[in-house]
């Protein structure tokens, strides 16, 4: 693992191994770590390997507040530009980031059919939840139904209720860094990308049900639970405690590694993070798309393939996804650059 520390704004780079090209989006954030940005590299390079892709993980990481966005931003494609220029590092978004922030970069219009707007946000956003759908909707066979608890009703959390919903899930239960509401019921999730659109992270505090602490939404039981937000949130204590038949990843790293070991013990279906959340990945790397129904159809049937083939493996879902992207990793990286294994917080 090679980290840089930016020198013009707080943060960093991490590239998983040396290669021509590694690519990774960017997130912004006031308490991101080092750390954290080595663990979402290395969850790159196996959602590229299970892609069959040969490009490094990386990540990018930016230590700022809201306050100190606009100049944070300016101060980071400027540094990074030389990287982008040689293609040593690909960007892209992620948390706390947009398609706009990158404009000035070299090499952004060939993401323009990604960023176009798709039922009401970026198309990249769009597949990236359609491809956690998929997979949950895979494992259960049918959503119809089925309950689901989302952490994180951000770009993708909030497409993935979207598509949940339209596969005749109902949305429980969702949480911000506001808090967290739950309705047995269900949702109405055009009001919640509505509300969303007008209060942002505070639309839990709009929906007319009591808003508990965010950490609550673990307790909810469901039939499918999406970690969305940040790394390491399903340690082994949450592990023991929580209520659902499939954990679905939004975001990268949700597991440590005694929470995961905990999950399968109890018999709970965990979905690898770089299959399910691999959507815009998908979209991004697969050549001549040429329209938003290209990149949905193409997300639909990777990812269903994909989970189809990990179910196969006695060990679960989680070990079978890292076979397979250890088993293209090993066609073109000597057994000195092979990584240890999938990245657990």
């Amino acid at each position: 693992m090679r980290t840089l520390r930016l020198t013009t704004v707080d943060a960093y780079v991490a590239f998983d191994f040396e290669c021509p090209t590694s690519a990774g989006g960017t997130r912004l954030a006031p308490d991101v770590t080092e750390r954290e940005t080595q663990l979402l590299a290395r969850a790159m390079t196996y959602k590229f390997a299970v892609l069959g892709v040969n490009y490094g993980g990386a990540k990018a990481t930016i230590r700022a507040t809201d306050a100190e966005r606009e100049p944070a931003i300016k101060n980071y494609c400027e540094e990074i530009r030389p990287l982008i220029e040689k293609r040593t590092f690909l960007t892209a978004t992620d948390l706390g980031t947009r398609p706009e922030d990158f404009s000035s970069l070299p090499g952004n219009e060939e993401a323009s059919l990604m960023h176009t707007v798709y039922e009401g946000m970026t198309l990249d956003a769009f597949i990236t939840g359609l491809g956690v759908t998929v997979a949950a909707e895979t494992v259960l066979g049918s959503l119809e139904g089925k309950t689901v608890a989302i952490e994180g009703f951000g770009k993708v959390g909030g497409a993935t209720a979207l598509e949940m919903s339209r596969r005749g899930a109902r949305v429980i239960a969702f949480s911000t860094i506001n808090g967290c509401v739950r309705r047995a019921s269900g949702f109405d999730v055009e009001e919640l990308l509505r509300l969303r659109a007008e209060h942002g992270d505070r639309l839990v505090e709009h929906v007319d049900e009591p808003v508990s602490p965010a950490a609550e939404l673990f307790e909810v039981g469901s039939d499918v639970l999406v970690p969305g937000a940040r790394i390491g949130v399903i340690d082994e204590s949450r592990a023991r405690t929580l209520q659902a038949r499939v954990v679905a990843p939004a975001a990268n790293v949700p597991y440590t590694k005694q929470g995961l070991e905990v999950l399968w013990d109890r018999g709970i279906t965990t979905l690898a993070d770089f299959v399910c959340n691999s959507g815009a990945t998908i979209g991004y790397a697969t050549q001549g798309l040429t329209s938003a129904a290209e990149a949905v159809a193409a997300v639909e049937k990777r990812i269903r393939e994909l989970t189809r083939e990990a179910m196969e493996d006695p060990a679960g879902p989680f070990e079978g996804s890292r076979k397979l992207a250890e088993a293209h990793l090993k066609t073109w990286l000597d057994s000195a650059q092979m990584p240890e294994g999938p990245s657990l917080a």
